[in-house]
C-alpha cells in the first residue's frame, strides 16, 4: 500500500496575518524598550526648604524675614501673616545648583490677599526665575536677580491676564530675529481664575531656546538670552564681556501676593539632544 503526503501550503490570507502579528509584536518590543522612564529630580522635598536659600531684599542672604517661604501640610508657601506692610521686601528663594538644559515643572496656585502696600501689579503675581545670578552677587538692598523671568499670573475673576508671561530684568531675548529691550511679554496661555492649581513649565536649552508651556502648549517661546548691557549691574556679571546666558540659577519668587507651590521638579535634559 502506498502512502502519499499532501503537504499543505499556507493561504495568503494566513501568512499576511502571521507577518502583521510578528510586525506589531517587534515594534511593541522596540517601544517598550525605548519609552523609558523620564527621570525627573524633586528639587522639593515636601518637607523642608533643604536645598534653597531665601534672599529678601534689605536682608541679608540666608535671612528669611518674617519666614516669608515655609513648608506646611507638604506645600511649599509665599506667605506674608508676619508683615504690617510689604515695604518693597521683594524675595526670591534660590535653589543651591545651577542648571543649563533642563524642563522644569512647577503646581502653583494663589491664595488670600495681597499684604498691604504691595505694588498693583503685583496682585496674584510670582515668577519663575531661570538662567539667574548667584545670590551672592546681589546687593542687600536689590530687587530682583539679574535672570529670566518666567511670570507665573492669577486672574482677577473678570479680566483677561495671561500666565507663563517673559519679564527680563537686567536681560534681553531674541524673538524672530529681534531683539527685545521690553521688559514684559505676554504668553498667549488663557487666564486662570480663582485659586486653581496651574502646572507651568519651562524648557531650557542653555542659550539655545527657552519655551514657556501651560496645559501641554508651548505658549511663548525664544533665544539667545543675554544680559543687558544697558544695566550696570547686569554688565558687571559678563565674563570676558560675552552677555550670552548660557545658565544660571533657579529661584521662586515673592512679590507680596500669598503663593503655593505642591510640586517643583526638575528633568536635566543632553546638552547635544536637540
Amino acid at each position: 500500500m502506498t502512502i502519499s503526503f499532501r503537504i499543505l501550503r499556507p493561504s495568503r490570507s494566513l501568512l499576511r496575518f502571521v507577518l502583521i502579528v510578528g510586525s506589531l509584536l517587534a515594534v511593541g518590543r522596540s517601544t517598550s524598550h525605548a519609552a523609558e522612564p523620564e527621570q525627573w529630580i524633586p528639587l522639593f522635598n515636601g518637607r523642608d526648604l533643604e536645598g534653597w536659600t531665601p534672599k529678601i531684599r534689605g536682608y541679608d542672604l540666608g535671612v528669611n524675614f518674617g519666614d516669608t517661604f515655609r513648608v506646611e501640610d507638604g506645600v511649599l508657601k509665599v506667605a506674608y501673616d508676619a508683615y504690617d506692610a510689604f515695604d518693597e521686601r521683594f524675595g526670591h528663594l534660590f535653589y543651591n545648583q545651577p542648571y543649563s538644559h533642563y524642563r522644569l515643572r512647577v503646581e502653583y496656585r494663589f491664595v488670600g490677599d495681597q499684604v498691604p502696600g504691595g505694588p498693583n501689579w503685583a496682585f496674584r503675581n510670582s515668577g519663575i526665575m531661570i538662567h539667574g545670578e548667584s545670590p551672592e552677587t546681589m546687593t542687600r538692598d536689590q530687587d530682583f536677580p539679574t535672570s529670566i523671568e518666567v511670570q507665573l499670573l492669577g486672574g482677577n475673576g473678570k479680566d483677561t491676564r495671561t500666565t507663563a508671561n517673559l519679564c527680563t530684568p537686567g536681560t534681553n531675548v531674541v524673538m524672530d530675529g529681534q531683539l527685545i529691550t521690553r521688559h514684559c511679554t505676554n504668553s498667549t496661555s488663557r487666564t486662570y481664575h480663582g485659586d486653581q492649581w496651574v502646572v507651568a513649565e519651562v524648557e531650557v536649552r542653555g542659550n539655545e531656546i527657552i519655551r514657556h508651556v501651560i496645559d501641554g502648549n508651548v505658549v511663548l517661546e525664544y533665544v539667545e538670552p543675554q544680559l543687558d548691557d544697558r544695566d550696570d549691574h547686569a554688565r558687571s556679571l559678563a565674563r570676558d564681556g560675552d552677555l550670552m546666558l548660557h545658565g544660571g540659577t533657579i529661584s521662586l519668587q515673592s512679590e507680596s501676593h500669598p503663593v503655593e507651590f505642591r510640586r517643583v521638579e526638575l528633568l536635566p535634559l543632553d546638552e547635544n539632544a536637540r
